[in-house]
């Protein structure tokens, strides 16, 4: 317990939390893993995944939005959430254009490792294989539209941190998307910098560094020997480490 001596369970575990903590927050500070790609601890909660989906008391909730209060009940390792976490996953990669072998992020990919420790092994559903620009305007960097999942993890690192505001989300539903905040709509037009908070938080291969790839071999990459559930997130580990983060 903390010094509060507050706690909630989590699968038959006691988890300690200090106030002001989500579901998630706590139980990743107690070492307990719970799926989840939209969650970064240097932003506010964003709930737009629904992969960390727990059961609270009864009533699914996203544990990254969910207070953490002294005596909940939480599920999170349960038959019921597993398929429903796998079938997200299903529909993100299906919805995308994620060719996993072909990829330079392989092997460092969030969304590639929650999708094998949720049992993702088909995508079950039928591919949209839409039509999607790559956008190789900027000198240091790449944009795939192909790989982005709408995690707006870059957006909220652009707008709260580098306060450049050079990301948005454009359209509603299946036709939502990102989008660069340029007239021409091009990387290119921007002052992005490879040092940006933007530059290092995509759980996916969605920007990626030009002049730069395959450097490491494939399986001894960051998620190749090690669950995500042992390794943690791509964005909180250092380029040394395999992960994204600038030192």
């Amino acid at each position: 317990m903390n010094d509060t001596g507050q706690c909630f369970t989590l699968d038959g575990r006691m988890v300690p939390f200090q106030e002001g903590q989500t579901v998630l927050a706590a139980a990743l500070a107690a070492g307990v893993y719970i799926p989840h790609l939209c969650f970064n601890p240097e932003f506010a909660p964003h709930g737009s995944c629904r992969v960390c989906l727990v059961k609270v008391n009864g009533r699914m909730q996203a544990a990254c939005t969910t207070p953490a209060a002294d005596g909940l009940n939480v599920h999170s390792e349960t038959g019921e959430l597993r398929d429903i976490r796998r079938g997200i996953l299903q529909m993100l990669f299906v919805e995308g254009n994620h060719v996993c072998p072909a990829c330079e992020k392989s092997g460092a990919c969030q969304l590639q490792a929650v999708a094998y420790y949720v049992g993702m092994l088909t995508p079950h559903f039928t591919h949209f294989y839409p039509r999607r620009p790559v956008d190789a305007s900027h000198n240091e960097a790449v944009i795939d539209f192909n790989r982005c999942i709408l995690c707006e993890l870059c957006v909220r690192a652009s707008r709260d941190i580098d306060g450049k505001n050079l990301f948005a989300v454009q359209g509603r539903g299946i036709q939502a998307h990102l989008v660069v905040n340029t007239p021409s709509g091009k990387l290119g037009a921007t002052d992005f910098s490879l040092h940006d908070k933007a530059a290092q938080v995509c759980p996916t291969g969605a920007i990626l560094t030009k002049h730069q790839g395959y450097t490491i071999a494939i399986g001894q990459r960051l998620y190749d020997r090690k669950p995500i559930s042992v390794v943690g997130d791509v964005a909180q580990l250092s380029e040394q480490q395999g992960g994204r983060r600038h030192e």
